[in-house]
C-alpha cells in the first residue's frame, strides 16, 4: 500500500480543491480521506495533486519521435479508406515519446491513425509505461478514425480524392456497404451457405454501425464540422469531432449538438495549412461556456505531448474557466475515448494514476515531481 499525505487534491470532480490522504492499493484508489498509515508514504506538503492527465487525441507511439519516415507508423498511403487497419499493430512502447509523457503527467492517450484516409482504422487507448502494448492497452478499439477536409484531398488528389465532397462520399460509401453486408449476414441467421463473402473493411465497420464504437471524425474547418455531424446523422452513429478549429465561428450550431463530444487542437502551432488559419486557444472556453462537452489535445507529435497541460493553461488565460480546463485534460478527455470508469478523476476505485506538482498544472513555472501510474511510481 501507499499513502499520499497532506497535499492538495485537484479531483477533476469538485470545482474546488481541498486537503486529504490518498490510500493506494493493488493500484487502485482504494480511499481518500485521513488517518492512513503505512511504511510508504508520499508526503505531498505544499504540492498540488491531479489526476493523471489523459490525451484524448494523438499518434504517440505511431509516429516516431526523431526518426524520420522509417517511424512513421501511422498513416496507410495505398488506399484511401482501411478501416481494416488496427493502431495497436504499429504502437512502439520503446518510442522516447512515450516516456516524455510519463515525465510530464500524461499518463493515458488515446492513439491511432493520421488523417490522411478518408477512414483510417481504429484506434487505442495505453498508459504510458511498459514494454508491451498488450499491457498497456486500457481500450481497444477506441473509435473508428475518420477524417474530412485538406489531408485526405492531398494525399489522394491523384487518386480520385480532390474535393471535400469526394471524400464525404468515400465514407458514405464504406458505410452504405457495411450496412448492407451486415444485413446479410444477419439474413443469412447463421447459415454459412448464405452469408456474404467475407470483406474484412465491412467487418471493421459494424461496431461503428451497432454503435459500440463511435466515429472519430477529424474536422478542423467549420464546413467539415457540419458535414461530420450531418453523416452522423444520417446513419445514426456515435461520433466524437476532433480539432474542431473553427468550432468558435459555429459554436451555436455546436452547442445544440452537444452529444458529440470535442477535442479541440492543437493550437500551439504556427498555422501551417489553410484550414487552420482561424486557430486560436480560445476555442475551448468558448464551447466549453455554450455548454459543448471540451477536451483540449496536443496531437502530438504536432506538440509535445507532455505539454498538455500548458496548453490547458493558454485556453485558461485567453478566458477558459480553470475547472473546465482541469476537466478538458482529464475527466472529459477519459469520457471522450470511453475510459471514464477506470481514469480521469481521483475517486475511490480508479486507477491510481497520480501527478503530484510544486504548483498550478497550468503554470509553466511549475514541476511535475511525482507521477503516479496504477500506483507504481514512474
Amino acid at each position: 500500500m501507499t499513502v499520499i499525505k497532506n497535499g492538495l487534491i485537484f479531483d477533476a470532480v469538485h470545482r474546488d480543491p481541498y486537503y486529504a490522504d490518498i490510500l493506494i492499493r493493488d493500484g487502485k484508489i482504494a480511499d481518500i480521506g485521513s488517518d492512513f498509515s503505512d511504511d510508504d508514504v508520499i508526503d505531498a506538503s505544499c504540492r498540488n495533486i491531479y489526476p493523471g492527465f489523459v490525451e484524448a487525441h494523438c499518434h504517440l507511439g505511431l509516429d516516431g519521435y526523431g526518426i524520420g519516415v522509417e517511424g512513421k507508423d501511422y498513416n496507410e498511403l495505398g488506399d484511401i479508406c482501411t478501416p481494416q487497419m488496427r493502431a495497436i499493430d504499429s504502437f512502439n512502447p520503446f518510442d522516447p515519446s512515450v516516456a516524455f509523457a510519463a515525465k510530464g503527467g500524461v499518463t493515458t492517450v488515446a492513439t491511432g491513425q493520421g488523417s490522411s484516409n478518408a477512414i483510417g482504422g481504429t484506434w487505442i487507448a495505453v498508459k504510458t509505461t511498459g514494454i508491451s502494448v498488450d499491457e498497456m492497452i486500457i481500450r481497444d478499439p477506441v473509435a473508428m478514425k475518420c477524417a474530412l477536409g485538406e489531408n485526405p484531398k492531398r494525399c489522394y488528389r491523384e487518386k480520385g480524392n480532390s474535393a471535400r465532397m469526394s471524400t464525404a462520399a468515400v465514407i458514405r460509401n464504406m458505410l452504405f456497404t457495411a450496412r448492407d453486408y451486415m444485413a446479410r449476414k444477419q439474413a443469412a441467421g447463421g447459415d454459412v451457405t448464405k452469408m456474404p463473402k467475407f470483406d474484412y473493411k465491412c467487418e471493421a465497420m459494424i461496431p461503428v454501425l451497432k454503435k459500440e464504437i463511435p466515429l472519430k471524425v477529424h474536422a478542423h474547418q467549420a464546413n467539415d464540422i457540419l458535414t461530420a455531424i450531418r453523416i452522423a446523422k444520417e446513419f445514426d452513429l456515435n461520433m466524437t469531432l476532433e480539432h474542431v478549429t473553427e468550432g468558435h465561428l459555429i459554436a451555436d450550431e455546436l452547442a445544440a449538438n452537444a452529444q458529440y463530444m470535442m477535442a479541440v487542437g492543437p493550437t500551439l502551432t504556427h498555422a501551417t495549412k489553410f484550414e487552420v488559419r482561424n486557430k486560436t486557444f480560445e476555442t475551448p472556453g468558448i464551447l466549453a461556456k455554450k455548454g459543448c462537452h471540451v477536451s483540449i489535445i496536443t496531437d502530438s507529435p504536432v506538440i509535445e505531448q507532455q505539454y498538455l497541460p500548458l496548453c490547458a493553461g493558454l485556453a485558461v488565460k485567453c478566458g477558459m474557466d480553470e475547472f473546465d480546463a482541469l476537466k478538458a485534460i482529464t475527466i472529459n478527455a477519459a469520457e471522450h475515448i470511453g475510459v471514464k470508469n477506470r481514469v480521469g478523476s481521483i475517486e475511490k476505485g480508479k486507477d491510481a494514476d497520480i501527478v503530484i506538482a510544486n504548483g498550478s498544472c497550468f503554470d509553466s513555472t511549475s514541476e511535475i515531481e511525482t507521477v503516479l501510474i496504477d500506483g507504481r511510481r514512474i
